[in-house]
């Protein structure tokens, strides 16, 4: 009893005893977010007591930090940094139940482009038992305030305060080495960032994230053209040639590219209560001038929508940590679509999206690509009730844009941005045509009333271009840029889905977005092959007849017959028609079932379409973090020069409504706007036409 008096004592009035105290209930609570908020998956013995003891040691060098100083100072920086770790713990608890991925500094130092709507999204989702991430912080307050805890003004001597700092150094070494032997080249060969924070913990992968950006900084001021070679040496080792019997059916056909915000492949065909959620894209899916691809799988990274642009664009990879176009869009050099399509076909190239022209970076980035014009909210009316979540709704968004499609020199390369489809999934009851799912989830249930809506517009925009003729001489692809349901929501997706259960495996085929080119006179077809969307832009361009032989693209027409179809996922995952790898478990692709004790044949099979997905990941990223377009110099494809482009609204319109332009639809059409011609049931509009 005595002892046990003297060991209270010693916690509540000195000072070691009070870091003690913060110390161990820092370790708790840390431990319990990792098992409740974060979907981690530690298997066997040695993560889980990884997981266990990680947070030990960043604790214990942090706080440690406060015992150098004297007196009360001493407890509120202990308190202070105490604090701030729970600051970074809880938005990671709010970006990862979003995102499935932990706030790299990439996010953070290009949070200016995404800030406003992104909050909105965060505050939605946060739940209160998100606050434990304070709970320690609290407890510890009320007991310095109730004088539980009482402060001890004496100093430490030194060589304490440096044993624990050399102490928790040494646990942190041993970390390190622990979880090496358990996976080799951890820090070396991830990109999975699940993975280091597994084993590592959420303040060292802080560290690692900020050494990795501090990395790529020096990668570009150091990368030559040697580098470029190495990379020109594997897509030569690996080129695929495209399928001869589509090339060129689509030659200087208009380009109209369908951005499905956060569209789902399972969408296609779901009914809910009896009715079809997105009956017009069910119908071009299947129409017999349709090829549509039903395993195409989104891979994005922490970039999002922004990741499957640079994709779409350049056939080059998001970056494993943040936003290739918003931290490289704007320095960069690229090779992309529109100025491909611009130098070598003559297209005119254009952009439109009713949400904000500094998102991800756009207003920049799409210089970078070659785009002449970029349409966003500035040229749109704004009226109350038109906006929602993160820009105009769909329907008003199309109604309003076609004073632009008309104008638009023929051939064109355009691409529209919906947003409606966008999470929170949160549609105003006017425009509520269809019932919420009833899985509990608030999250899930709204999904299929936005991508409803999002079907609608679609239909309206299809009337209008067989009324105006458009359609006859133009390749509408549609394609879903990522996910809509995260992979946070196993237990809803399973209802979703009429499944019993949800797991890992199930979540990267739930990856599957829809991919479809539809055109009259089209051979369509529904393809099977594995691909993603890494490989659109060399599908497209030989659809449209356009030599992409010699380029710096790491994806292979889908059409091809000797299509490798292996899918990288961003965090070195990935899917072929045989097998997938999941959070480091292989599955056999069509059972699901895990292959937990391959044959040597096997296991080197597996290994080897491992390495080649990590080998195409990293050579993709040392081209964007390196810069090496900048020495890519064909004689076919002159470099973009960003100063070219003007995005000025007052500019841009005088260049697009110039009567001179003949090959536009208003030209073709006697001079005459085609607006009249677009119909829409859009509430806010009180069910008029589209107006001039």
């Amino acid at each position: 009893m005595a002892r046990t008096k003297s060991f209270l004592r010693w916690l509540t009035h000195e000072k070691l005893g009070f870091f003690t105290i913060v110390l161990v209930l820092f370790w708790l609570k840390t431990y319990f977010i990792y098992l409740t908020k974060f979907s981690l998956g530690a298997v066997g013995s040695m993560q889980n007591f990884l997981l266990l003891l990680n947070p030990i040691p960043a604790g214990m060098l942090l706080l440690g930090i406060g015992l150098f100083f004297k007196g009360r100072k001493s407890y509120w920086i202990i308190l202070t940094i105490d604090f701030l770790l729970s600051l970074w713990l809880f938005a990671n608890i709010l970006y990862y139940r979003e995102f499935s991925n932990f706030l790299s500094f990439s996010i953070i130092k290009t949070s200016g482009s995404t800030s406003d709507n992104l909050g909105k999204s965060i505050v939605g989702i946060t739940l209160g038992s998100d606050f434990l991430a304070f709970a320690d912080v609290a407890l510890v307050i009320i007991l310095l305030l109730t004088k539980v805890i009482r402060i001890d003004i004496r100093p430490l001597k030194l060589r304490i305060n440096f044993l624990i700092e050399f102490l928790a150094l040494s646990l942190m070494g041993l970390n390190l080495m622990m979880a090496q032997h358990d996976r080799s080249g951890l820090l070396t060969r991830t990109f999975d960032n699940n993975y280091i924070v597994k084993y590592l913990g959420i303040n060292e992968y802080a560290v690692y994230d900020g050494f990795k950006t501090a990395q790529a900084s020096a990668q570009m001021a150091k990368a030559n053209v040697n580098d470029l070679k190495s990379v020109q040496r594997y897509l030569k080792a690996n080129y695929v040639k495209p399928n001869p019997e589509y090339t060129g059916v689509a030659k200087e056909k208009n380009v109209l590219v369908i951005h499905l915000e956060s569209f789902q492949q399972f969408l296609i065909g779901f009914k809910w209560k009896g009715k079809e959620v997105t009956p017009n894209l069910n119908k071009i899916y299947h129409a017999k001038d349709t090829i549509s691809f039903d395993n195409f799988f989104n891979q994005v990274g922490q970039g999002k929508t922004s990741d499957a642009e640079m994709m779409l664009e350049n056939s080059l990879y998001g970056l494993q940590s943040g936003s290739a176009m918003s931290s490289y869009g704007t320095s960069n050099t690229f090779e992309s679509a529109p100025a491909i399509l611009h130098q070598e076909a003559g297209y005119t190239t254009a952009v439109m999206h009713g949400g904000e022209g500094s998102f991800w970076n756009r207003n920049n980035a799409y210089k970078s690509f070659g785009y002449q014009y970029f349409m966003p909210l500035s040229y749109y009316n704004n009226k109350s009730g038109y906006y929602l979540g993160y820009g105009l709704k769909d329907k008003i968004f199309f109604q309003q844009s076609i004073k632009y499609i008309e104008r638009l020199p023929q051939p064109f390369y355009l691409k529209m941005i919906t947003v409606t489809n966008h999470y929170p999934y949160n549609l105003d009851k006017q425009n509520q045509t269809i019932s919420k799912t009833n899985t509990g989830d608030e999250t899930v249930d709204g999904y299929i009333q936005t991508a409803h809506y999002l079907d609608q517009a679609i239909g309206q925009l299809m009337k209008w271009m067989k009324k105006t003729g458009l359609d006859k001489n133009t390749l509408i692809m549609f394609y879903g840029d990522h996910y809509g349901i995260s992979g946070n929501h196993h237990k809803a997706s399973a209802q979703l889905l009429g499944k019993d259960s949800f797991n890992d495996f199930d979540n990267l085929n739930f990856q599957r977005v829809p991919l479809m080119f539809h055109m009259k006179g089209l051979k369509g077809k529904i393809d099977h092959t594995y691909g993603g969307e890494i490989d659109v832009l060399p599908t497209l361009l030989n659809l449209l007849g356009v030599n992409d032989k010699g380029t710096i693209q790491f994806g292979h027409d889908l059409l091809s017959k000797d299509a490798p179809q292996i899918v990288a996922q961003r965090n070195g995952d990935f899917i072929t028609p045989e097998y997938a790898k999941v959070t480091g478990n292989y599955y056999y692709t069509k059972t699901g079932v895990e292959i937990k004790h391959p044959s040597k044949k096997l296991k080197a099979k597996l290994t080897a379409i491992s390495n080649k997905v990590t080998t195409q990941l990293s050579l993709s990223d040392r081209v964007i973090t390196g810069n090496l377009l900048r020495f890519y110099k064909p004689s076919w494809f002159t470099k973009v020069k960003t100063k070219d482009y003007n995005y000025n609204k007052t500019e841009s319109l005088k260049r697009l409504f110039s009567s001179k332009i003949k090959t536009s639809l208003w030209y073709k059409n006697h001079k005459k706007s085609t607006q009249s011609e677009f119909k829409t049931d859009a509430p806010e509009l009180k069910n008029k036409s589209a107006k001039k």
